[in-house]
């Protein structure tokens, strides 16, 4: 089984710079069986962290197979999100630019 932690590495490694070009926004990731994470991702970096942010962008609510199943491409983010698996509060939008920023191979 793939870790959370696993999973947030194998997104760093994937992070895509030239579609964070211009952006300043906070995704969070709060993941029901597991921890809250938060990525900064600002003009073109990427950096991930552990815990809560105090403004967030966009809140991400899933359990931590969902959180892999999606980054491996297993999982459609919008079935998940349809399904009731994937929950978004905040700038719902940001959360479509997520398979820009971090591609599946």
């Amino acid at each position: 089984m793939t870790t959370v932690a696993n999973t947030l590495q194998d997104m760093k490694e994937k992070f895509n710079p030239d579609a964070a070009a211009g952006l300043d926004v906070i995704f969070q990731l709060d993941i029901e069986d597991g921890d809250t994470y938060h990525i900064i991702v600002k003009n073109g970096t990427c950096e991930i962290n552990e815990g809560a942010s105090d403004d967030p962008s966009v809140t991400l609510i899933m359990n931590a197979e969902t959180l892999d199943g999606i980054m491996t491409g297993e999982v459609d983010g919008m079935q998940a999100f349809m399904g009731g698996n994937l929950r978004a509060e905040g700038d719902v939008m940001l959360a479509t630019k997520l398979s820009e920023l971090f591609p599946i191979d």
